[in-house]
């Protein structure tokens, strides 16, 4: 049975996203591994966790990126939509290892087209023998082919109190712990690496964790967004 490694969110972290492929060691022909979105945003090197990904895209053959809120924000942004949002919630930050200006009109003109197709292609679910996988969570009682991005890319509390039993466990990122969370019907693996918690991978079928430890903090507030 294939093993499958499922990352939170690393939200511009690319230091920790580089020590923690060290120490787990996927197999890039063999296993698959998931990256819960929200790569980029208040952290400081957002176009290095993406170069990142690229160069995994390259050697994985069975690599999965997921749509996070905070990509939809950066799409949103490029589009003339919710500037003020994406640039309040760690965008100014992403911007800035672009060296692009904030000041400046949106555009795509700082973003390196390489970068824009393999943030503007991504899906926001996926599901294989171990689990159900997604960003922020979903809409209790509906099929999965019937979740709305408001769930998806968003869902929190109504998510994560609900008992309710998709058919396999949902792992999911965006939502925060000191730990992760581990029910019969979810676990929960975004453990807070950009506040100076750890980033965190799941593996599948062992379901055993390992994380890297952050050496500081560079966002405020645990639920922003």
């Amino acid at each position: 049975m294939r093993r499958t490694f499922a990352i939170g969110d690393i939200h511009g972290c690319s230091s920790l996203l580089a020590e923690l492929l060290k120490r787990i060691s996927p197999d890039p022909q063999g296993d698959t591994l998931v990256i819960l979105g929200d790569f980029i945003n208040r952290g400081p090197d957002s176009r290095g966790t993406v170069e990142l990904l690229l160069e995994l895209k390259r050697q994985f053959r069975h690599l999965i990126l997921l749509r996070g809120n905070h990509e939809q924000m950066l799409l949103d942004y490029l589009d003339g939509r919710h500037q003020g949002l994406f640039l309040a919630v760690g965008g100014r930050e992403t911007l800035a290892s672009y060296g692009a200006d904030p000041a400046a009109v949106a555009s795509t003109s700082w973003l390196p087209p390489e970068h824009l197709a393999l943030l503007a292609d991504l899906p926001t679910c996926y599901e294989n023998e171990h689990g159900i996988y997604v960003h922020a969570g979903l809409q209790p009682g509906v099929h999965l082919t019937g979740q709305s991005p408001e769930w998806l890319l968003w869902a929190r509390d109504d998510f994560i109190r609900s008992n309710h039993d998709f058919g396999k466990r949902v792992i999911f990122g965006h939502t925060p712990f000191a730990d992760p969370l581990v029910t019969a019907n979810r676990i929960g693996i975004d453990t807070g690496a950009v506040y100076g918690g750890r980033l965190t991978c799941l593996l599948l079928p062992e379901l055993k964790f390992v994380s890297v430890a952050a050496t500081g903090s560079y966002s405020w507030g645990r639920h922003q967004r």
